[in-house]
């Protein structure tokens, strides 16, 4: 049996176990936080989450995990079998991933942990993302889904990503950045939310964000 590894709060933890959930394979969770103890017997050498472990060992990187998954349980696909649409699937992850989700993360430490930006660091991402999710759009079809007429690997991306972009700008900067660029990401995930395998998910993440809370009072109480 597949173990996935890593926790209920990332975003791109539960890019992988909405992949497993949708490919319908039987896996179990393991706990544990980026650090340390993920780098432990070559887990996670950068001591990233998530990671899986396989029959033949341990595999890390959310979209690794997830085109391993595709080759290895290719039914039900969630990547096209034209090289050419497979192609552009990947492609719309890319620009997800890579230019919408790592840019939008520098406002994360402000907008969910506390922290505090500069105000020009805050007007540079602001620019930056401002152009990447312009250049997302462009890609992007919600047809109505991430890359077209059907569920694929492209939705699993959008899902983790656009929510959190749009809060982390609207928190920082004042606006929800992906709605200004046009891009509809609230009738996405309602439509991703019908899904079994997203509700599991939301279901986890909120139930592990209420044992995260009554943990963290009680140890306030505690003496």
């Amino acid at each position: 049996m597949i173990k996935l590894y890593g926790f209920s709060l990332s975003n791109y933890y539960n890019k992988v176990k909405l992949v497993l959930l949708e490919k319908g394979l039987a896996f179990e969770e393991v706990p544990i936080r980026p650090g340390a103890a993920a780098c432990e017997g070559g887990m996670s050498p950068l001591g990233k989450v998530p990671f899986i472990e396989t029959e033949r060992g341990f595999l890390c990187e959310s979209q690794v995990i997830a085109d391993y998954l595709e080759a290895r349980y290719p039914t039900p696909a969630l990547v096209p079998a034209d090289p050419w649409q497979a192609a552009k699937v990947r492609e719309t992850i890319t620009y997800c991933e890579l230019h919408v989700e790592l840019c939008a993360r520098q406002l994360y430490g402000q907008a969910f942990f506390g922290g505090t930006m500069a105000p020009e660091d805050i007007a540079r991402v602001r620019a930056s993302l401002t152009k990447n999710l312009a250049a997302f759009k462009v890609l992007a079809r919600f047809a109505p889904y991430a890359a077209g007429d059907t569920f694929t690997l492209a939705d699993c991306s959008a899902y983790i990503t656009l929510p959190l972009a749009a809060l982390a700008s609207k928190l920082v900067c004042g606006e929800d950045l992906v709605s200004a660029a046009g891009i509809d990401w609230k009738a996405h995930a309602k439509l991703i939310e019908q899904r079994p395998s997203a509700q599991r998910v939301v279901a986890d993440r909120k139930a592990d964000q209420e044992r995260s809370v009554a943990a963290a009072k009680a140890e306030k109480l505690s003496p």
